[in-house]
């Protein structure tokens, strides 16, 4: 059993939820434990879109410094691509995902975050890239997710400063997607991902896998992956269940089966 990560499941809904008080620092155990839960939400067919929750307090503070000073160039450069692959495994469960931001989200915290496909979070949460006021940079996919999100110029601003990002400014500039009350954070991620617990599991995949692989090369390239994925769908019951549904009953009463 995971010591510090769980992924819990109910109603189609998967929920990551990180517990290491009093922060939730993304120490090397806490790393390789989201990529356990991210492994499992993948898989499981009962999973159908996946929530990641810091709790009431916190989303998470960051990396674990007093785990990290103490290492030569060396032991990081075996264990750097480790730590971006550890958070990235969020990115690649091919199922919608939410970050359900409360409090401090920070350095490898907004890392995770940036790995869902949508951020919510609460109008009191802090969030930012503060790595370089420790004389490094962010080493779990920040320079490239939140360059990808808001751009170069507004990136290099974050990640040059290091400062803090309040709620506000965040949803202004597209760092989080929506604000609410800190209390409405869970349920208000949870309203999102119940639109997707009975919906075409493979078509949302597929969408995901055109979206996020497009932007990785130019356009010919991503109209091509998405040309085969379209296609692909037609192989599926959600696919024949969905237009046949359309041609009888109209748009938007298609029951699927996720297969």
């Amino acid at each position: 059993m995971a010591e510090f990560v769980r992924l819990e499941v109910d109603g189609g809904i998967g929920v990551i939820r990180l517990e290491r008080p009093p922060m939730n620092a993304l120490n090397m155990q806490v790393q390789a434990e989201i990529r356990a839960a991210a492994a499992e939400a993948s898989q499981r067919e009962d999973v159908r879109a996946v929530i990641v929750y810091g709790g009431q307090k916190v989303f998470a503070a960051g990396a674990d410094i007093k785990e990290m000073a103490t290492l030569s160039y060396v032991e990081m450069a075996e264990r750097a691509q480790q730590l971006s692959s550890a958070i990235g495994a969020v990115a690649e469960i091919p199922k919608p995902t939410v970050a359900a931001i409360t409090g401090y989200a920070l350095g490898g915290g907004f890392e995770l975050a940036l790995c869902c496909d949508r951020r919510i979070a609460g109008d009191n949460a802090k969030v930012g890239q503060p790595e370089i006021l420790l004389g490094i940079i962010p080493g779990m996919g920040g320079t490239q997710r939140l360059a990808r999100l808001v751009g170069p110029s507004k990136a290099k601003d974050l990640i040059y400063t290091g400062r803090f990002v309040a709620a506000d400014e965040a949803l202004a500039i597209g760092m989080v997607d929506e604000v609410v009350a800190p209390d409405d954070v869970f349920e208000a991620a949870k309203r999102w991902a119940s639109q997707f617990a009975e919906g075409p599991a493979r078509a949302l995949a597929a969408a995901k896998a055109a979206i996020d692989g497009g932007l990785d090369g130019d356009l010919a390239s991503g109209l091509k992956l998405e040309s085969h994925l379209f296609a692909a769908l037609f192989a599926t019951q959600d696919q024949a269940a969905g237009m046949q549904s359309f041609i009888e009953n109209g748009p938007g009463k298609a029951k699927f089966s996720g297969k």
